[in-house]
């Protein structure tokens, strides 16, 4: 897959499959998205996921969003499913565009795009007036086909990524895996802590998660962990530590069944299985302990069965 992060890179002349959307979390929608323009791609005919990104044009008028996936994550996810993923800057220009000035410049003239696939709700132009009836007004005209593909649906309720952001917060990671089709990931380098879990006879991974990624509710998880390509069986929290610290930063941290080697500065991958607990301070580190070792066991009994 090529990466591109300015639209003025993207150099292919060949037709192309064209998808877009803000795709924050990769969810079971967006999946049905890539699959259709995998579908017309071939030799020839190349997958463009062309999304926009939101990050500065938010912060500019003082926004600020967390993540569910940020642009390295999304990069790691899509690189086996498509040829090319173009993440464009969203500016005041791109706001501003006419509907068929965007299909024509942006979808035809630059990507050359042969099939276009959308979701239902998808909006574009100038104050959003572009959308699925626009694209197929234009189809003829400009030699491409349209597919808008239906919201796909969890118990009568679309999926879309505010909804799993409201089951991450609410600590249902179940359904949020659900919805997302695959276990809920954070990415991170093994940093040096203050050690007390090895004092304790825990000893624990302890990452810095990027500062727009969006993490799930603050508790006690069982988890997978990717160490140099091997994944192993944890138990995770995601928390401020409250009974040992006070410095207001919310870590990862992760307990890995079966590994007892050096991890510090490795790059480690963390899949969110189950919610087991909210964050607790305890009264002393001994209560900390006996509550610990108690996860621990119950993270052995759920992999046991799982």
């Amino acid at each position: 897959m090529q990466y591109i992060t300015q639209l003025s890179d993207f150099t292919y002349q060949g037709p192309c499959a064209v998808t877009l959307g803000k795709f924050d979390g990769m969810h079971r929608g967006h999946q049905r998205l890539i699959r259709t323009i995998r579908k017309y791609s071939d030799e020839n005919t190349k997958s463009v996921v062309f999304a926009f990104d939101m990050k500065q044009f938010l912060l500019n008028k003082g926004i600020t969003r967390k993540m569910l996936m940020t642009n390295e994550e999304r990069k790691k996810h899509m690189e086996k499913y498509v040829d090319y993923l173009i993440e464009c800057p969203f500016t005041e220009e791109f706001r501003k565009i006419e509907p068929e000035d965007f299909i024509k410049d942006i979808l035809v003239d630059k990507l050359h795009a042969k099939y276009i696939v959308i979701g239902a709700d998808y909006h574009f132009g100038r104050d959003k007036r572009g959308d699925a009836n626009t694209l197929s007004r234009y189809a003829k005209k400009y030699g491409y086909h349209v597919d808008v593909i239906t919201k796909k649906k969890s118990d009568d309720r679309i999926i879309s990524s505010s909804y799993i952001r409201e089951t991450l917060a609410g600590g249902d990671l179940e359904l949020a895996n659900e919805l997302l089709g695959y276990p809920y990931t954070v990415y991170g380098r093994v940093e040096h802590g203050q050690k007390l879990g090895r004092t304790l006879g825990f000893p624990t991974m302890n990452i810095v998660p990027d500062i727009e990624k969006l993490l799930p509710k603050k508790g006690v998880y069982n988890c997978k962990v990717k160490i140099d390509g091997v994944w192993y069986k944890g138990i995770g929290n995601v928390g401020m530590k409250p009974t040992v610290t006070n410095d207001g930063r919310v870590l990862v941290e992760v307990h890995v069944l079966d590994y007892d080697a050096e991890a510090y500065e490795k790059e480690i991958e963390i899949k969110f299985l189950t919610f087991e607990r909210g964050e607790k301070k305890f009264s002393s580190v001994e209560e900390l302990k006996e509550q610990v070792d108690k996860d621990i066991a119950s993270g052995k009994l759920y992999f046991e069965k799982a």
